[in-house]
């Protein structure tokens, strides 16, 4: 059996598909609130990768540089606004990015109000919130790596009643 790796030793992409099969777990098991953070978390990191692929591989930035803008930048919406647009101004992905910040700023606003305010989420928001997740992780990692697609969260069934 292959040895796991530990999850800091990860690619983006890895922690990216993870954290969607993560986000796939707590939606099969109703955790609307759970899967709206977690979507959300891997969202931030195809960001992350975005912003990494930019700063790292096209401009061969020192790795300890970046990771301390990443923190600073502090969740999605900072990275989008502080790094990644102003990063990309002028080019044909920013206006493939600008096109999702709406979507950006929806899911942050929603997992903000779960991680400050403690509230409590439903599901019409939940798959809302995931539907907009994968399209800003499918159009971020898409740039950078070519048919990079992430499974669909289907609606479960309910079961039949009929005797």
């Amino acid at each position: 059996m292959a040895e796991r790796i530990p999850y800091s030793k990860r690619s983006d992409i890895d922690k990216i598909k993870s954290n969607w099969k993560k986000t796939k777990g707590l939606c099969n098991r109703k955790e609307w609130s759970g899967t709206i953070m977690r979507a959300a978390t891997t969202a931030e990191i195809a960001t992350n990768l975005a912003i990494r692929e930019e700063l790292q591989i096209s401009r061969n930035l020192d790795t300890d540089f970046i990771d301390s803008l990443l923190l600073w930048a502090n969740g999605i919406q900072g990275k989008f606004d502080r790094l990644l647009l102003p990063i990309t101004k002028g080019t044909s992905r920013n206006k493939r990015f600008n096109r999702i910040l709406k979507k950006v700023k929806e899911i942050n606003k929603e997992r903000n109000s779960i991680a400050h305010s403690g509230q409590f989420k439903n599901e019409k928001t939940a798959r809302r919130i995931i539907v907009e997740s994968k399209d800003i992780i499918e159009t971020l990692v898409g740039e950078y790596k070519r048919a990079f697609n992430l499974t669909d969260i289907k609606k479960r069934r309910k079961k039949s009643t009929k005797k």
